[in-house]
């Protein structure tokens, strides 16, 4: 499997998905700057989590129009599969790769803290070992993670299928109390219609060895892997 891992300016998850992945693929994934325009043959494209261009704007706003987005755009059409983590989902959303929009906390506050999500799905390559309904927990630390769609966009997600992960108490139960930022839907990770784009608000690449204190987010690039090589 060949992966490469966009980087922005203000990027700063980028080596800890590269540890992550790197760990479960057995090499280092490659890393890309933003103003590059052409990229190798992929089979995964990371965009990580940080605060890119300084979440001017809006966050991700900025850095969707990077001169390497037009490029990782081109790839997802194709059917390269795209993980956008925490500002990558941000990302994401603003180039027009997965529907709807990342806000302000309900709150209006920075959360920083683990939380359970329940699996949606396995049947995608990004969630394949991991089981439906099971109960993992990651790490989150964001501002603007309250998912937004219109009524119309919010069915079809659910319609399709699109949702991956959902902010859920520890015993799987989704309810307003588990949401941590005001998401509809207690929506935390979300898939594009053909589940090869996926974006996480939670950081796999935070629990993704024991040392760290747990593996749960091991699975997901441990499922990449398995999918893609």
């Amino acid at each position: 499997m060949k992966a490469a891992i966009i980087v922005f300016p203000g990027s700063n998850c980028d080596r800890d998905v590269a540890v992550a992945l790197g760990a479960c693929l057995g090499r280092r994934p490659l890393m890309v700057w933003h103003r590059d325009t052409t990229l190798p043959d992929l089979d995964l494209i990371v965009v990580p989590g940080g605060f890119s261009y300084g979440d001017y704007l809006r966050c991700g706003a900025m850095a969707a129009h990077s001169p390497v987005m037009r490029e990782v755009k081109a790839r997802a059409e194709r059917g390269v599969r795209v993980l956008g983590i925490c500002n990558g989902f941000q990302i994401l959303t603003e180039a027009g790769l997965l529907p709807g929009a990342l806000m302000r906390n309900r709150d209006l506050r920075f959360v920083c803290r683990d939380v359970s999500l329940k699996v949606e799905t396995d049947q995608s390559d990004f969630t394949r070992k991991y089981q439906p309904g099971q109960v993992v927990r990651m790490p989150i630390a964001h501002a603007e993670g309250n998912f937004f769609a219109d009524a119309d966009t919010l069915a079809a997600i659910e319609d399709q299928g699109q949702v991956a992960f959902r902010y859920c108490q520890a015993d799987g139960t989704v309810d307003a109390a588990a949401n941590p930022n005001g998401a509809q839907g207690n929506i935390a990770g979300l898939f594009n219609p053909g589940r090869t784009v996926l974006g996480l608000m939670p950081h796999p690449e935070r629990l993704a060895e024991d040392l760290l204190g747990g593996s749960d987010g091991k699975t997901m690039f441990e499922s990449l892997v398995e999918s893609l090589s």
